[in-house]
């Protein structure tokens, strides 16, 4: 499950690296992240009887930290990449449907009316790669980086995903804060360079919180900023074959 902003082209590296797994990354282009479980299930083309190891990054962690607390008896392992935390609630005025929603979705109609997101969507780009990768390797070549990032509606889409995952976290951090009956091993990956070094102690914190709710260990990445998926793939890589050496992932 990727996060905010994010493709399933980034994840290739991280795809290649588990040649003999069943790897599948929702696109969230087309399904957003944080659709209901149902949904992102019919996303995957998984059957109902499948069971399965989850991983997600950044928003895509609240995703399948959902899932896997609501639907204990699908997952089998649950590796969180830099995920979101479940305090990251946001701003209500601006949650779905509220007054500071409606006007942030009607600027971002505007913008894509006059042609600002074909026009500065590549940059956009460009300054998330500068502020989340260390090692600055963008797997998207610049017609991708165009169509996804330069679309009409993808600041829209956006803004959806991000007003989306406060509710998500709001809903995931109350299922947290419940007595969990189970609840899958889980690894946590912790991102702590680059420009996450800026904030770094109390972001350790808070996943060192998540991960004793959740019973789960956390690996410190020093040399990864949040998109450890660009930094560090073989990372990701290696808890995934760690957790689920047989199991399809989804």
């Amino acid at each position: 499950m990727p996060g905010l902003a994010e493709t399933p082209e980034e994840f290739a590296r991280v795809v290649e690296l588990l040649p003999d797994e069943d790897v599948r990354v929702i696109d969230p282009w087309s399904t957003p992240i944080t659709s209901d479980v149902d949904t992102l299930r019919a996303a995957a083309g998984v059957p109902h009887d499948a069971e399965l190891g989850l991983v997600g990054h950044s928003i895509g962690g609240l995703a399948v930290l959902r899932w896997a607390l609501t639907r204990p008896d699908e997952v089998a392992r649950l590796v969180l990449v830099d995920s979101s935390l479940t305090s990251e609630t946001g701003w209500r005025p601006f949650y779905p449907g509220k007054p500071g929603d409606r006007a942030v979705r009607a600027l971002a109609r505007f913008l894509g009316r006059v042609g600002v997101p074909q026009r500065l969507g590549p940059a956009v780009r460009r300054l998330i790669m500068r502020l989340g990768s260390m090692s600055g390797h963008d797997l998207l070549s610049r017609e991708t980086a165009q169509t996804r990032y330069g679309g009409r509606d993808s600041w829209l889409l956006f803004w959806d995903e991000l007003a989306g995952s406060w509710e998500l976290a709001a809903e995931v951090s109350k299922l947290v804060a419940a007595p969990i009956d189970s609840v899958p091993p889980t690894s946590l990956l912790v991102a702590v360079g680059g420009t996450s070094r800026f904030t770094a102690k109390g972001w350790l914190a808070g996943q060192q919180r998540l991960a004793d709710a959740l019973n789960g260990t956390v690996e410190v990445l020093p040399d990864s900023a949040h998109l450890v998926h660009l930094d560090r793939p073989d990372a990701i890589a290696a808890t995934i074959k760690k957790a689920l050496p047989s199991q399809h992932l989804g």
